[in-house]
């Protein structure tokens, strides 16, 4: 896990990064399980639903979209 993030890394536009930060099913992994501070959490959190909204990242992974 990328716990030794720098705070400057953490950006929207950073998917490599961000991407660890999600789990299998696109959800943001919770700082019980990335062991990083409150402040990166809240800065991860918030990078990841930029990236969300200008379609960066994905909101649910491929292999689960249109299975209803």
């Amino acid at each position: 896990m990328a716990t030794d993030v720098p705070l400057e890394q953490i950006h929207y536009k950073n998917i490599e990064i961000l991407s660890q930060f999600l789990d299998r099913q696109g959800r943001i992994l919770s700082r019980r399980k990335t062991r990083v501070s409150a402040k990166k959490q809240r800065r991860i959190k918030t990078a990841i639903k930029q990236a969300r909204h200008l379609a960066l990242l994905p909101y649910t992974p491929s292999h689960i979209r249109g299975r209803r």
